[in-house]
């Protein structure tokens, strides 16, 4: 039953073309075409400086290394433009059922909690979509930038550099779900399709002035329990950190990455738990 959940959600989310336009598509395509423009604008200033400067050339043409642009993809998968277009896909699912009235027609064909999982996994699946196509944005820039420049390719790992980008995808996939999470439980309560597009928006706005200006007039470090746990932005870029440290960097605070660990997690448990503990008490017979 809980397959059946997920295939009626991914079927319906595939068949709306606009909700997969901009929360799939939208961020990898401007990223491509946007490096593309950087790149023929970046050539026509380098020239210029180049014959003010009378330099060489031959500078600059060394491979452009196909493997660093995918482990700056990788690092950046969860970006901030990512996870707020992924919260249209996010509120389509979650809230969409209570926009078009449509929970009486499902409920008496599954579960409640098979339906809520189905659109989380769902959700899920659609991240990966949405850090795939992201990632080969990258590679594209990296692709155009050779171009522009009359530059080869070469594509080449360092030292542990794979595991760091495994790391780094895991750790981007969590991410995306945990911000999301924010919407699902805030489309169970107000059960409103723009409060769960715009709640966890205003909420990561709020978070990031607590982690900027905020910590200081709070008198919290950013290595605190308070702050990791009041802030999973931090928490995530805490643990992205520690999986890009290089081995002759300074070690981490002790329990660091537990902190932001156990953030990242309750952030993503705590949400969901409290989401389904209130479906399930709904009356859903005019949704």
């Amino acid at each position: 039953m809980l397959a059946d959940a997920i295939r009626s959600e991914a079927y319906r989310f595939g068949k709306n073309r606009m909700t997969v336009f901009w929360s799939l598509l939208f961020i990898p395509v401007l990223f491509a075409i946007g490096g593309v423009i950087y790149h023929l604008v970046t050539k026509a200033r380098t020239a210029e400086m180049a014959t003010k400067l009378n330099l060489p050339a031959t500078m600059g043409l060394e491979p452009v290394n196909l493997a660093g642009d995918l482990m700056n993809g990788a690092g950046a998968a969860a970006n901030g433009a990512i996870l707020v277009f992924m919260l249209v896909a996010a509120a389509t699912l979650y809230a969409g059922d209570y926009r078009w009235e449509t929970w009486r027609l499902i409920t008496a064909r599954n579960s409640r909690i098979n339906l809520v999982l189905g659109k989380l996994i769902t959700f899920a699946l659609l991240a990966v979509v949405a850090m795939v196509l992201f990632m080969v944005a990258g590679i594209l820039f990296g692709v155009s930038q050779a171009i522009v420049f009359e530059r080869p390719l070469s594509f080449s790992f360092e030292a542990g550099e794979p595991g760091k980008i495994a790391l780094l995808v895991g750790l981007s996939w969590v991410r995306i779900i945990q911000y999301a999470m924010v919407a699902l439980l805030t489309a169970a309560i107000t059960r409103s399709l723009l409060a769960t597009l715009f709640v966890p928006v205003v909420l990561g706005f709020a978070q990031s002035l607590i982690g900027g200006p905020g910590l200081p007039l709070l008198g919290w470090a950013p290595t605190d329990w308070a702050a990791q746990l009041t802030l999973p932005g931090l928490a995530f870029d805490t643990l992205k950190a520690a999986v890009m440290a290089e081995p002759a960097a300074p070690p981490a605070p002790d329990g660091l990455a537990l902190k932001a660990a156990v953030s990242l997690t309750l952030w993503t448990l705590v949400p969901l738990a409290l989401a389904l503990a209130w479906f399930q008490r709904q009356d859903l017979s005019k949704e």
